[in-house]
Formats: C-alpha cells, sequence, structure tokens
C-alpha cells in the first residue's frame, strides 16, 4: 500500500525575514511605480528625472536587501489552493510615488528600531534615511506635502534605561508606522560615546569658525547648524556621563580646514561623517534604543542636501557607494 505524502507548504519565515520581506516589498513597490510614472507622457522633465533616480536606487536597495525570497512552491501552493493573482493594481503617479516612499520610509525605520540582527537594522536605517531624502526631494518637484520627520531630540538618561525593557526588546512590526517615545541608547561603549560626543563637537566649532567668517545665507545656516551640533555634543556627553569629568573629549578648539575649502564642501563632509557615525551606531546599539539614532542619520542626511550632497542609495554606508 502507498501512502501519500503531505502537500508542500511555505516556510513560515522569522521575525528577521519578515522585516526582510517586507522592506525588500517597499522598495520593489517604489521602483515598480517610479520607473512606469516616469514613463508617462502627462510627467515634466524634471519630475521624471527625479522618479528614474527614485526607481534605480529603489531597485538596488531591494537587491542589496537580498531580494525577493522565492522558495519555488509558489505555484504548486497556489494551484492546489485555488488561490489567484491579486486584482490590486497600484497607482503609477508621482503623488503615488511619494505617498510610498513616505510609508516605506516610516516602516523601514521602525523596522531598524527593533531589528534583531545588527547588521540588517544598520542596512534598513540607511534605507529610511535615503527614502526620506527621495520623498522630500520628489515633494519639491512636484509642490506636494514632504515627509514627517522622526524627532531628533536624544532622551536624557534615567535609572531606568540602563537596559531596553522587554517590549522593546519585542520583534518589529513593519506594517506600523507609530513610534513610541525614543529610549536612551543602549548597547553603545564609553568609546563608541566619546567619539560621537567629539564629532558632533568638531562640526559644531568647524561651522561656528565658518559662520564668523561668511555672510547671508551661508552665514546663517552655519551658525544654525553649529548650534545644533554643539547641543547634541552636549546631550551625548549627558548621556556618556562624561559631562565635566576627564573624560570629556570635548576640547577648545580644533583644526579647520583653510579657504581652499569652500563652505558648503566643508559642510557636506562634515554631515556625511555624522552619518557615517550614526549608522555605525544603529548597527551596534540594542534593538529598540536605536530610535534616535536613525533618526540623526536621517537628519544628517537631509542637512547635507541642505549643503549641496546628492541623494544616495545607502546614506552613512561608505562600503555600498
Amino acid at each position: 500500500m502507498r501512502l501519500d505524502s503531505p502537500p508542500p507548504t511555505e516556510p513560515v519565515p522569522d521575525a528577521a525575514e519578515v522585516v526582510r520581506r517586507t522592506a525588500v516589498a517597499d522598495a520593489l513597490l517604489v521602483a515598480d511605480q517610479a520607473e512606469a510614472a516616469a514613463a508617462s507622457d502627462r510627467v515634466r522633465p524634471d519630475v521624471a528625472a527625479e522618479l528614474t533616480v527614485i526607481a534605480e536606487a529603489a531597485a538596488l536597495q531591494a537587491e542589496q536587501l537580498g531580494g525577493e525570497y522565492d522558495s519555488g512552491l509558489g505555484d504548486i501552493v497556489a494551484e492546489r489552493s485555488g488561490a489567484s493573482p491579486s486584482a490590486t493594481t497600484p497607482e503609477h503617479t508621482p503623488r503615488a510615488v511619494l505617498t510610498s516612499l513616505r510609508d516605506a520610509a516610516t516602516r523601514t525605520r521602525a523596522a531598524a528600531d527593533q531589528a534583531q540582527v545588527g547588521p540588517l537594522g544598520r542596512l534598513l536605517g540607511s534605507i529610511s534615511a535615503a527614502q526620506t531624502r527621495y520623498a522630500q526631494d520628489l515633494a519639491r518637484v512636484t509642490g506636494a506635502r514632504g515627509p514627517v520627520l522622526p524627532p531628533t531630540e536624544i532622551p536624557e538618561p534615567t535609572e531606568f534605561s540602563a537596559e531596553p525593557s522587554e517590549a522593546e526588546r519585542a520583534p518589529a512590526t513593519p506594517a506600523s508606522a507609530e513610534e513610541g517615545p525614543t529610549a536612551v541608547p543602549t548597547g553603545l561603549s564609553a568609546e563608541e560615546l566619546s567619539a560621537l560626543v567629539l564629532a558632533e563637537d568638531t562640526a559644531a566649532y568647524a561651522l561656528e569658525v565658518r559662520a564668523a567668517q561668511a555672510d547671508g545665507e551661508v552665514r546663517t545656516r552655519a551658525y544654525d547648524r553649529a548650534r545644533l551640533h554643539r547641543a547634541r555634543a552636549q546631550a551625548w556627553a549627558v548621556v556618556a556621563d562624561v559631562e565635566e569629568t576627564d573624560q570629556d573629549p570635548r576640547r577648545v578648539a580644533y583644526a579647520v580646514p583653510g579657504p581652499d575649502t569652500a563652505t558648503p564642501d566643508l559642510a557636506r563632509g562634515l554631515e556625511d561623517g555624522l552619518a557615517q557615525n550614526y549608522a555605525t551606531l544603529v548597527g551596534v546599539a540594542e534593538p529598540g534604543t536605536r530610535a534616535v539614532l536613525v533618526a540623526l542619520l536621517t537628519d544628517s542626511t537631509l542637512a547635507g542636501a541642505q549643503w549641496g550632497a546628492p541623494a544616495v542609495p545607502f546614506p552613512g554606508l561608505p562600503e555600498r557607494a
């Protein structure tokens, strides 16, 4: 007597795979929508050019995330279950692309905070920063509403912030777009926090010097950004518990490039360096405590854009440039 084997079933993905697949699906949706929208005769040339850049970047992001998972059982399972392809067709317009980018950035940012694997969290954080930048660029050329930016306030440490809570350690829920209160990053060494304090303080000093030497819009922008970096250096010094101690790495003055380096070039380099610092720490910090690091990675990316930095698919990740 011959017994039939049970029908094949799709493997059940773990939490990390769910996060990865969701990010891939978001990126591929943006790529498909942007490519189709760019080909429309009703789209202005400048908008079409931006959409083409977005489509290429999103496709590359999906590839670096590992692409779509295919177990090889899809057709078999669909045939046995009688399932039919979805009749839903995504809209292919610049406004639809912008909506998809905004939604993807929010989901990917939340996933970066909660991902249990540090390197995946780092990659997701970079992609969410890029999606926010592309959404902002597309909103500008289309005159639409831009993305909602994540809060960048560095939380003050408390006696209860040494370890993430059980809720903070819970696996990510990619479909959720809500962002709760920001936790103090944990899992970072004293050396890593000290380096961050120094990087923020160095950027503040350099921009203060350039603000004093400039005038007009450059002066205002450099001065405002310098104040922000100075405040962040102070906040991270409090988190690191080195304020007014011998371990405080901040100095009275730092070396600043000479006039051969234009202020926009200097500022772009500073913001890119900070983006790399924050991206690195996203990959090190404990799950559930990365939100402010991802937000500051995004902030540095957008600040670089204001100084003329081109959009890239993986901000803060020089190895993927």
